[in-house]
């Protein structure tokens, strides 16, 4: 006879197994012969008369399931984890590595409240919570919070101010360099096989610079050499050429270049046609042309494979002067997250 799981019976059921079991062995008959009538394993009834020998009939007693009392976060631990989770890294709180699992969630219950739950029970709490695992996106260390926090709340719409007294234009600035073995974008190929790409095997390279505003209007430049003052300053004659009827306010990042003595003294002999304006040290996600620049990598790599570096600048430009004529997907790189603020002005 096969053996019976006595777990899908209900508690009472299972009792009643038990100590018909148990009443039969005391009474002469045989472990072997007991498991064999009653259709349980010989395991289960060496376990059932251990704990008949040690406690009687009440050791028989099936034990109450599911969670003990006192095991289960109420609201106050709930939304104490739940704001360590989104506000610090396990590295913070001196738990291993520095992004958060089921794991190390359950961790920070343990070590706070005393509560041991397994990682299905921390899952389901990180879901009860609105939390989802996600790619986190990456912050420099050296990011000044009170810095990205006055550009926003003061210095940004001062430049608004300002552009509205002078009728200035106000531009974003970046430089970006594109490789010849950039590789955006997935294909599809049977499971298990990796799909194969052909492109050259010689690695070259172009850089370009641009410049974008809310309203839609973008400049930019190809060039293949190495990006320095001369290259700058260059853009800059053709920013504010292509804008003569206004006054330019260039918003750019800290770059070496940007902040050198040439560059300062081109635009303090040109302050009349411009002034810059730099972003707070290591943001580059408070910056719209990031994301201009991640749509050309990709725009331009998913396109063409190029097989020199002349016929990399040319589809670069071809791709940045189709957006160019599109000023609503120019101003769709002002819609991020992080450069919603910019928006304004």
């Amino acid at each position: 006879m096969r053996n019976n799981d006595t777990r899908k019976e209900s508690q009472k059921g299972q009792d009643a197994i038990r100590r018909k079991v148990i009443h039969a062995v005391v009474g002469g008959m045989r472990q072997v012969e007991a498991a064999r009538i009653f259709g349980v394993s010989r395991t289960s009834i060496w376990t059932w008369m251990k704990a008949y020998e040690q406690s009687g009939a009440e050791g028989l007693s099936s034990q109450k399931r599911g969670r003990k009392k006192g095991c289960s976060l109420n609201a106050k631990q709930a939304a104490s984890i739940r704001k360590s989770v989104l506000g610090k890294n396990p590295g913070q709180l001196r738990l291993p590595g520095f992004l958060w699992t089921r794991e190390g969630v359950g961790d920070l219950i343990f070590r706070r409240f005393g509560i041991r739950l397994s990682r299905w029970t921390v899952g389901r709490y990180l879901n009860d919570w609105g939390l989802t695992p996600q790619k986190p996106a990456k912050r420099a260390l050296e990011q000044n919070p009170a810095q990205v926090k006055y550009w926003l709340q003061t210095k940004y719409p001062a430049i608004v101010r300002q552009a509205a007294q002078e009728n200035a234009a106000i531009f974003w600035g970046d430089e970006m360099g594109l490789r010849s073995d950039h590789q955006s974008g997935t294909t599809w190929g049977e499971k298990g096989q990796t799909p194969i790409v052909r492109k050259s095997g010689d690695r070259f390279r172009c850089n370009m610079i641009s410049a974008i505003t809310n309203r839609g209007r973008m400049s930019f430049m190809v060039f293949p050499g190495t990006f320095n003052s001369s290259v700058f300053i260059q853009f800059l004659e053709r920013l504010t050429r292509h804008n003569a009827s206004q006054k330019v306010f260039l918003i750019v990042d800290r770059h070496r270049v940007h902040t050198s003595k040439k560059v300062s003294e081109w635009v303090a002999a040109h302050c009349d046609k411009i002034e810059l304006f730099f972003l707070p040290a290591y943001s580059p996600e408070l910056n719209p042309e990031e994301l201009l620049n991640n749509a050309t990598k990709a725009g331009v790599s998913r396109k063409v494979r190029a097989k020199n570096q002349d016929e990399l600048q040319a589809a670069l430009r071809s791709y940045l002067r189709s957006t160019q004529r599109r000023p609503e997907r120019v101003k769709s790189f002002f819609k991020g997250k992080h450069v919603k603020y910019a928006q304004v002005g």
